[in-house]
């Protein structure tokens, strides 16, 4: 449901302006989805940062040997760094 006010002046648009509003919402939709998504990703990773990690940092699980382990991962420069957390689990 869209407040009153917001649909009061939509009515006063016209149908170019409509489309680009439209195209606006759609854009600024897929933002917040994506930053939801970022947000949920982030409740899965350790709270307990080692103090060399950037808080830009993510986690990734990379399969050695048939064996999966978690990382801590970011990007220095031109260059990506990795720290290990430990053996990844079933669900990871």
């Amino acid at each position: 449901m869209l407040p009153s006010g917001l649909t009061d002046e939509c009515r006063s648009l016209s149908a170019d302006q409509l489309r680009v509003l439209a195209k606006y919402a759609e854009s600024l939709a897929e933002h917040q989805d994506r930053h939801e998504d970022e947000k949920e990703a982030t409740k899965n990773e350790p709270d307990d940062r080692p103090d060399d990690v950037p808080a830009g940092a993510s986690v990734t699980v990379k399969e050695i040997n048939d064996n999966r382990y978690r990382y801590w991962q970011w990007r220095d420069g031109d260059r990506i760094k990795s720290k290990y957390i430990g053996p990844a689990n079933p669900d990871d």
